[in-house]
């Protein structure tokens, strides 16, 4: 799709109009989250529909939606056009998932923690909760994962 330059903006532009650094938005570029085109000079210019695009991957962001998965979806998505109602719906619906499992895990690791708190062992050894008979000991040395 061709794009009028005044129909584009600056990397500055863009930083300051979604409230990004400049290294942000070139980060979500090489992650192919959005994209440019360059210039005669090599200057990077974005389509304004980016700034849709910057907007809903800074959502899925404070949702705690990993970045490889906002990228899965924006693939289905104009690469220089505006995601639609349906479109964000398609998106948060996949997503909830991933935001409910989020919440009973940190809900349970929450309810843990004051529990850890409480009888103040503060030891991995001993901790009948998080580590009942000292079955991470079994895997070795080291920060072995805990399922939360």
């Amino acid at each position: 799709m061709e794009q009028h330059p005044e129909e584009e903006l600056t990397v500055g532009q863009l930083a300051e109009r979604s409230g990004l650094a400049v290294s942000a938005l070139h980060f979500y570029e090489r992650k192919g989250l959005i994209h440019s085109r360059r210039t005669a000079g090599n200057q990077r210019r974005y389509p304004r529909s980016v700034l849709r695009r910057v907007a809903v991957i800074r959502a899925a962001q404070r949702a705690g939606i990993p970045l490889a998965t906002v990228a899965a979806a924006l693939e289905h998505l104009p690469r220089d056009g505006v995601p639609s109602q349906e479109d964000w719906q398609r998106m948060s619906s996949a997503w909830r998932d991933v935001i409910e499992d989020r919440i009973v895990r940190l809900t349970h690791l929450r309810d843990r923690l004051d529990g850890c708190i409480g009888c103040g062992c503060l030891s991995l050894t001993a901790c009948r909760m998080v580590n009942p008979d000292d079955v991470l000991g079994t895997e070795g040395p080291g920060a072995p994962a805990l399922d939360i």
